[in-house]
């Protein structure tokens, strides 16, 4: 069963859900990999003190790496913060980066919404990306389109799987100099 993590890969770059899915024992770990886990877990331990002002909120139960699983959508994952409120689920994504998030980050935090609406059975209209170094939120509407994108990748995520045919590489060949996989791809120079 694929994990929410794995949209962002393939967002990212499809062959990196080849590599762990197809290849799993060549998995690298590397030091930006381990380093922004030690921000998250520095971070939940201050979250757990604050109110919920910095998402706006009044009121909620936070809810701190909540494991959420959907054969609905034969997805799992682990959510950095879920809210739920008596009208609303809210999760929230954690992210070491200075303001910035690409489409990547908006599908896992769609996902998330998506199965924290099937948990608790009430509507996930938005979400949060937290920006752990200038520490704030940034609030994501988890829109009808965002959510016909999540399907689509997890289409694309099971083809894959089950096929277990390498993707074409990204047509972004600047992602390839910075990915922990390049050493394995012999068509990227």
């Amino acid at each position: 069963m694929p994990v929410v993590s794995d949209l962002r890969q393939y967002t990212y770059c499809p062959r990196i859900i080849y590599y762990q899915y197809c290849l799993p024992q060549i998995r690298p770990v590397t030091y930006k990999m381990a380093a922004g886990n030690a921000a998250q877990e520095s971070e939940e331990q201050r979250e757990q003190r604050r109110s919920l002002r910095v998402y706006g909120l009044q009121d909620g139960a936070r809810y701190f790496n909540l494991e959420v699983e959907s054969g609905r959508y034969d997805l799992r994952g682990r959510v950095d913060l879920a809210i739920k409120r008596a009208d609303e689920a809210i999760p929230i994504e954690y992210k070491d980066s200075p303001g910035r998030a690409g489409q990547h980050v908006y599908l896992q935090l769609t996902a998330y919404g998506m199965l924290l609406e099937e948990l608790w059975q009430v509507p996930a209209r938005r979400g949060f990306i937290y920006f752990i170094p200038a520490r704030r939120a940034r609030e994501v509407a988890l829109t009808a389109e965002l959510r016909a994108q999540v399907g689509a990748a997890l289409t694309g995520i099971n083809t894959i799987i089950s096929t277990e045919h390498m993707p074409a590489p990204p047509a972004q060949r600047g992602k390839c100099e910075i990915c922990e996989f390049r050493r394995f791809c012999n068509d990227v120079v």
